[in-house]
């Protein structure tokens, strides 16, 4: 174990830097800005911050459930650069949200870090599994692990479990005989956002909206368009208020957008418009999928905008093809925008390993 453990800190030289905490702290961080599909810690540290404003018990879970992961990806001798970039993080932050989130045991149950901690850890060993199966289709790996790990839970568990008990999920269902707000409306589309780390206060919203403005401004107007696009679509589908006023219809919507609009494709006017259609298209599928899970009592997640993305990159159309950025060059869309010619070369210089 001690050669083991020697190795480790040999891998990730630790010795020489004498700061593993720091360190350690710097990738947690980049995993919770990755689930913005963001890669600054300054991002992450103003949506812990946010998370933490919006609710202390979940700000917890969340930053228990980033470091279980990332230290199971340094146990287990996961890739370094990979580690370093929050790769590992972000999945066994969402695990950890929405299992406190759907526990009907209240704040501050104890108990509940055990099934936290093993579920983070989990998704560590599914995002290194899953890898070098999508690698071959050039595809990231996303928040399938955290998708797969929260579904299992709620089905381990049940809603009636004497140490885990959760609420169950409810389908989107039909609107409501009195009128729409359309002022509650428009707020819920800054909620779209908030509810990617199932916070639905709108100040500490607004916060991690300014997270992602700070890594992208391009992200940031896709992330409100894609809100705004599945808020449409839930009014179109006639979902229930509580699922528009919170943000709810509008999440997927926003991920599906920020995923195509620059960030897996160079920004064009093509690749705008096409994010537009992938934000619409994962609101649509929530829809279904919330309708048809939520039959069984369990929620649809971000499955909807995960495989819809998976779908765009899988498209062969030659005009869109032509804007695909490789997942190993993914980086910032306004840096994806200026590197575009740099990478039509054949210069690879200046790669980075990345996936969300």
């Amino acid at each position: 174990m001690l050669i083991y453990m020697n190795y480790i800190l040999d891998t990730f030289k630790l010795r020489e830097s004498k700061l593993f905490v720091l360190q350690l702290a710097v990738w947690s961080l980049r995993g919770v800005a990755r689930v913005i599909l963001a890669n600054n810690p300054l991002s992450g540290a103003l949506i812990l911050a946010a998370l933490y404003w919006a609710s202390p018990w979940q700000g917890l879970l969340g930053t228990l459930g980033v470091l279980a992961s990332t230290l199971t990806a340094v146990i287990i001798g996961q890739d370094s650069a990979e580690v370093s970039a929050g790769l590992h993080g972000f999945n066994g932050m969402l695990v950890s949200l929405l299992m406190g989130v759907f526990s009907s045991a209240g704040d501050w149950y104890w108990w509940l870090l055990l099934p936290v901690c093993f579920g983070s850890a989990t998704c560590t060993f599914l995002f290194s599994g899953l890898s070098p199966l999508l690698d071959r289709w050039d595809l990231p790996v996303a928040v399938f692990p955290f998708n797969i790990v929260i579904v299992l839970y709620l089905l381990c568990t049940g809603p009636n479990n004497p140490y885990y008990p959760h609420h169950l999920a409810t389908p989107p269902g039909a609107l409501e005989l009195n009128a729409t707000q359309l002022d509650t409306v428009v707020r819920g589309i800054p909620l779209g956002v908030g509810q990617i780390y199932a916070c639905g206060a709108l100040g500490p919203s607004l916060i991690i909206l300014g997270a992602v403005l700070l890594y992208s401004p391009l992200m940031a107007l896709h992330a409100l368009l894609g809100s705004a696009a599945g808020t449409l679509a839930g009014l179109s589908m006639a979902v229930r208020h509580a699922s528009l006023y919170s943000g709810l219809s509008g999440f997927n919507g926003a991920l599906g957008c920020m995923g195509v609009g620059g960030l897996f494709f160079t920004f064009s006017w093509r690749t705008h418009l096409f994010a537009i259609a992938s934000a619409f298209l994962s609101a649509y599928a929530d829809i279904a999928l919330s309708n048809l899970l939520g039959s069984v009592g369990l929620p649809a997640c971000s499955w909807a905008a995960t495989l819809m993305v998976t779908l765009m990159l899988l498209l062969t159309g030659q005009s869109l093809a032509a804007y695909r950025i490789p997942i190993g060059q993914v980086k910032a869309p306004e840096h994806n925008l200026r590197s575009r010619s740099q990478w039509e070369s054949g210069n690879t210089s200046d790669r980075e390993s990345t996936d969300v």
